[in-house]
């Protein structure tokens, strides 16, 4: 079984696709650390995000990095949405993705493109979003040192970058399930979340 969970930053995309993971015993890749990667890898390497070139020399990032916990920053965010509009950076990142989600079994992955593009043919979709005021706030109380109207501007900006962007641009699937999280506890939403899933699935499980 194949679950795809996207949506925009700070959506609790992250969260619920965590949740799933252990509701279903299967495997979960956060798809946007990825992009973090290549955008710090960039960085490190006295490269521009915003340059395709750059960016591309970038995805060959060695696996340790997916631990470094400046992957998890506002900054390394801001980097994945500059590096990830890259035509060339989302097909060098397409077969990892793949491989991941067709492994034996079903996996999990979260991130923007997932029901889209990376597994189109999902058993279960989840488009999971939230008001930007509200996303703002929750980025807000992890932030450390940076203003309320800072983290919304970013948040605005990404938004608009990752909708705008020619190369699988964030967009709900039109198979995708709808989940607003805006008013929803953490809990209330995992719980509308596997709703969804058994009910996309329910002949699978």
């Amino acid at each position: 079984m194949i679950i795809a969970v996207d949506g925009p930053a700070a959506s609790g995309k992250g969260t619920i696709a965590k949740a799933l993971s252990r509701h279903y015993g299967l495997p979960h890749l956060d798809t946007g650390l990825l992009y973090r990667a290549v955008g710090i890898a960039t960085v490190r390497m006295g490269g521009n995000p915003d340059d395709p070139g750059d960016a591309f020399k970038a995805t060959g990032f060695h696996d340790a990095l997916l631990d470094d916990p400046e992957l998890r920053s506002e900054a390394a965010g801001g980097y994945a949405s500059q590096v990830s509009v890259h035509p060339e950076v989302r097909s060098a990142l397409l077969a990892r993705q793949r491989q991941f989600a067709t492994q034996p079994g079903g996996a999990i992955l979260d991130g923007r493109d997932i029901g889209t593009v990376i597994a189109p043919d999902a058993d279960a979709k989840l488009f999971v979003t939230a008001r930007p005021d509200v996303r703002a706030d929750r980025r807000h109380r992890d932030a450390m040192g940076i203003d309320y109207a800072t983290i919304l501007a970013d948040i605005q900006e990404r938004d608009a970058r990752d909708s705008a962007r020619s190369a699988a641009p964030l967009v709900r699937a039109a198979d995708a399930d709808l989940l607003d999280t805006s008013d929803l506890t953490i809990d209330a939403a995992v719980q509308r979340a596997i709703a969804l899933v058994d009910a996309r699935t329910r002949d699978s499980l």
